[in-house]
């Protein structure tokens, strides 16, 4: 059937229309799309640009060079050294354990280092470089680098790592580094993106710790291609980071090693300061550490070595350790005194070996007594009940005051760890710690160094340092940073009587150069090098009344630990003083015994510049003094020796 022109022209419009209509719509959405197009290639490129440039670019921290540590000589105390290690990637390797079998029959490793390994390889994503071992010797690398092709994804590598080539002899006073931990961490309230670097290493203790934001430097970069799944392309550039800046102390090397040589076989601390100017020059502290153990990981069996050695080595005594300073504590007693006027200078005091007070007697350690004793003679023979005397004259706060004058009862400001404030005791101290009102019996027992006072030896040497140059001196550890001095106040005189001053002086002479003096036995024969000192024995048990009855054990008849403190204190020269010294050697008895010929000895090393020769010491000693030197075991510090030790 045929349709009319009418409905042939009817179909024809509607098919227009829709044609129309659909070309339009088509039309309508190209231009969507190419304005959308246009937005995004246009207007929004540079944001795409740098989303995209940020899939593919990664930044990378590079760890700085660490700083270095210097002694004053610049003698080198703690540095760092390439550090050749080895490592792996578990994608590249194919079968791992057969790859880790053959670097075993090249490099002698350690089991657990493998172990630790093997676990890492399974817990990190396929491509992360794992270590298998560090800390190799370069015979062991070129090993591995020869035979590369028969190791698929092991690779060598080489970085810094810290090293302290002097071993014991600045460990408690540099530290060690170690990897970042939690705890570091938690520390800080905005930590250094650096810390975040896989076993990225920091200062623990010490001046490595303190001076932790110095010594580090600042982080480099650089910048890598990665693929879509993270994985290394290639390097796009670097920026090395800034070395961490030197830092040189004022401590003597060769003296440091001395001393510490010196104090061998005891639990004990020396302290050698410089009278003229506060400078530290040495601070031994017996028996030390390698503190290198503890940067390469120390393992177990040395750890409880160290931590269950009744010497306690760990501790650094010289300035966290805090005794009663006995019989050395009487020049305090004896300024604080005369300052106030409640003595003379030749004003006399019996001695019948001990005071009553109440129905309690405090003995003198001579048990006859001295008899008539002034100021002089009771420094020069410690007569304890002199002291007795005169602290319950004066009063335990102008005793305590003095002490702080002195540099005692103070915490210093060094960067070390733990310094210790020690205890200048006052009334109120007493009732705020124990609840207790202060009694007599306590100002005597403080009057011998005993009871409540505590100092440690570095804040003995500052005393001592205080009274024989009558200046209020700072002690200083750092010397300079990246070259520049640092500047130390100038002292101000201490506010004290300089007659009062030398009075006390002329008592310390007495100890160490009068035939009658507690000291006299380690004095010093060269006039030019003579020496002032203190002898001090402090307690570390009560003594009743029934062991005096039957008499007192003697300390060598005593268990170690039970044995007294023995302590001396020293300045010399005694014409123009430039050192003070300070020894404390732990449950060592009589002060003049242990701890005098220890002074005697690094006094002597401290102003010779070298080990003291024979004619420093009486006739009738040199022998054994000869012995004793020669068996010390000292470190040549000549460029050449790279700090080895010599006999």
């Amino acid at each position: 059937m045929r349709r009319s022109p009418k409905d042939t022209d009817e179909s024809a419009r509607k098919i227009t229309r829709r044609a129309l209509f659909l070309g339009a719509s088509q039309l309508a959405f190209m231009g969507v799309l190419a304005a959308r197009m246009r937005y995004m290639q246009v207007d929004q490129a540079d944001e795409f640009r740098m989303l995209a440039d940020e899939n593919r670019i990664n930044m990378r921290l590079l760890p700085p060079a660490r700083g270095l540590i210097y002694d004053r000589t610049g003698i080198l105390i703690a540095g760092n050294e390439q550090n050749y290690r080895i490592v792996i990637v578990r994608e590249d390797a194919g079968d791992v354990d057969e790859v880790l079998e053959r670097i075993t029959r090249l490099v002698q490793l350690d089991p657990d280092d493998l172990e630790r390994a093997r676990k890492e390889l399974k817990k990190l994503s396929p491509f992360v470089p794992v270590t298998i071992a560090d800390r190799l010797s370069w015979q062991d690398v070129a090993e591995v680098a020869v035979n590369a092709p028969a190791l698929p994804g092991v690779s060598p590598e080489v970085g810094l790592s810290r090293f302290y080539p002097l071993n014991e002899d600045f460990a408690h006073i540099v530290g060690y580094v170690g990897p970042v931990s939690d705890y570091d961490l938690g520390k800080l309230t905005d930590p250094d993106p650096i810390l975040q670097i896989p076993k990225f290493q920091i200062g623990k203790i010490g001046v490595e710790g303190k001076m932790e934001d110095a010594l580090r430097g600042r982080a480099g970069t650089r910048r890598i291609e990665v693929n879509s799944v993270g994985r290394v392309m290639r390097e796009l550039d670097r920026i090395e980071g800034i070395s961490g800046e030197n830092i040189q102390l004022t401590l003597d090397a060769g003296l440091q090693n001395f001393a510490q040589a010196r104090l061998v076989g005891e639990s004990a601390a020396a302290v050698v300061m410089d009278a003229t100017n506060g400078d530290l020059l040495a601070m031994a502290s017996a028996p030390s550490f390698d503190p290198n153990k503890f940067v390469r990981g120390i393992s177990v069996a040395d750890y409880a070595e160290l931590t269950q050695n009744e010497y306690r080595p760990l501790a650094n005594k010289t300035v966290q350790g805090v005794y009663p300073p006995g019989s050395t504590f009487k020049m305090v007693v004896a300024m604080a005194a005369l300052e106030a006027g409640v003595i003379g200078p030749n004003e006399t005091v019996y001695c019948p070996g001990y005071k009553t007070l109440g129905n309690r007697r405090f003995h003198c350690w001579k048990r006859g007594g001295h008899g008539h004793v002034d100021l002089n003679a009771s420094l020069q023979q410690s007569c304890d009940v002199y002291y007795y005397e005169i602290a319950e004259r004066v009063g335990i706060e102008k005793i305590s005051e003095m002490g702080r004058k002195l540099g005692l009862g103070v915490q210093h400001s060094l960067p070390m760890s733990a310094v210790a404030e020690g205890n200048m005791p006052t009334m109120d101290w007493k009732m705020a710690r124990y609840g207790d009102s202060w009694k007599v019996g306590d100002t005597l027992n403080s009057g011998i160094g005993q009871g409540f006072v505590l100092a440690s030896p570095f804040q003995l040497a500052v005393m001592v340092a205080r009274l024989a140059s009558g200046l209020a001196l700072e002690p200083r550890l750092v010397k300079t940073v990246n070259g520049f001095e640092i500047e130390r106040p100038v002292p101000t005189a201490l506010d004290v009587s300089q007659t009062n001053l030398r009075v006390v002086r002329e008592g310390m002479i007495a100890v160490s150069n009068s035939s009658r003096g507690t000291g006299y036995g380690s004095r010093i024969e060269d006039d030019e090098m003579r020496m002032a000192g203190k002898s001090g024995t402090s307690q570390v048990r009560n003594i009743t009344a029934a062991e005096r009855a039957r008499g007192v054990v003697n300390n060598r008849d005593l268990p170690w630990e039970r044995r007294d403190h023995a302590l001396f204190v020293s300045y010399a020269p005694i014409e123009a003083p430039r050192i003070s010294c300070a020894v404390v050697v732990e449950h060592g008895g009589g002060g003049s015994a242990a701890a005098a010929p220890i002074v005697r000895d690094i006094v002597l090393r401290a102003l010779y510049g070298e080990v003291p020769p024979l004619t420093a010491y009486p006739a009738s000693q040199r022998a054994r003094v000869e012995e004793v030197l020669q068996g010390l075991v000292l470190r040549d510090l000549s460029p050449a020796s790279n700090g080895k030790s010599r006999a």
